[in-house]
């Protein structure tokens, strides 16, 4: 026992690595995975919930991000279609039956048609407040703001000038505007031309008439003349002329102060720009969806409407020559 060698001491040293031989790098990787994968259902799911026309406005941003700023609208892709709904008749805005609908059943307006009035809507809006600033920053029209009445009706933006007795519009019983008055209409014209809509003009009288009990020049004429005038002045301002749809008089039929009709406030001119679908309403009323699309089918219709006439006058004559032989 005593020869026994002493016996060497080991210490044996473990180096533990957790996670295996990978560690943690793939839960990171992992994680990563996740992320790109929840982003690209995110995006299947919106390109699915997108309509075309948005995901077109989508792809003209990235071609002209300054569309809007240039040309105005909600967004790129408020694009408009000549023809709503799909319908034949460029003059209507409503009620025209889309391709595949069926015919006889009333079709709902589309998003399209939706967006256009609402952008139209506010394009009047914007034209008030412009011809407010207007008349507040022109000391000439601001002289005369009591008697200029902006609003927006169902029809479009209306601008009224309403005639005073210490200020008259025009010089009584005639149709020349007076100088101070011209002024007004020549500073709203080049604004009134900052819009692609069209234009009625209405002349409005007083309940004084002539006295020749309406059979010669009446109200009506001086009304309608007036309106003209406007429509003259406005022209040489600076307003295209073809976007005036018409120009009305209607006399002393519509006051504005029905309790007085000799009040002066009925003398007026009554300037409407209308929006697009009131002017789509008016041709429609006027029977515009059934004019000629041809010089040869306008001739067409006019034999016919001729041939018709001339049947129907011959007929009353060969009655009366049945009803002679009766008798």
């Amino acid at each position: 026992m005593a020869d026994a060698k002493p016996r060497p001491i080991v210490i044996k040293k473990i180096k533990k690595i957790s996670g295996g031989g990978h560690g943690t790098a793939w839960k990171i990787a992992y994680a990563d995975f996740v992320t790109a994968m929840m982003a690209f259902f995110l995006l299947m799911w919106l390109l699915g919930s997108t309509t075309k026309a948005q995901l077109q406005g989508i792809a003209e941003y990235f071609q002209n991000p300054e569309k809007v700023s240039l040309e105005g609208g909600s967004g790129a892709g408020s694009a408009t279609s000549v023809i709503q709904g799909g319908g034949t008749d460029l003059t209507h805005t409503a009620g025209q039956v889309r391709n595949g609908a069926t015919p006889g059943k009333t079709v709902a307006p589309n998003a399209t048609t939706m967006r256009e009035e609402q952008i139209d809507k506010q394009n009047l809006e914007a034209l008030k407040k412009a011809l407010e600033s207007q008349i507040e920053a022109n000391p000439q029209l601001n002289a005369f703001r009591s008697q200029l009445l902006i609003d927006i009706t169902p029809e479009g933006l209306r601008i009224q000038v309403v005639d005073s007795d210490k200020r008259p519009m025009f010089s009584l019983g005639g149709a020349g505007l007076e100088s101070y008055a011209q002024t007004i209409f020549q500073d709203i014209g080049p604004t009134l031309n900052r819009l692609p809509n069209h234009i009625s003009i209405t002349g409005h009288t007083d309940a004084l008439s002539y006295q020749n009990q309406g059979k010669g020049y009446s109200n009506y004429n001086l009304s309608a003349d007036r309106a003209n005038a406007v429509r003259q002045v406005l022209v040489q301002s600076g307003l295209d002329e073809a976007k005036v749809l018409r120009v009305v008089g209607m006399g002393s039929a519509a006051p504005y102060d029905p309790k007085n009709p000799n009040s002066p406030l009925n003398r007026r001119v009554s300037i409407v720009v209308l929006s697009k679908q009131a002017y789509a309403r008016i041709l429609a009323d006027q029977g515009a969806e059934q004019t000629a699309g041809t010089s040869a089918q306008a001739q067409a219709q006019i034999q016919h409407a001729g041939q018709t006439a001339g049947v129907a006058a011959a007929a009353p004559a060969t009655a009366s020559v049945a009803a002679g032989g009766l008798v």
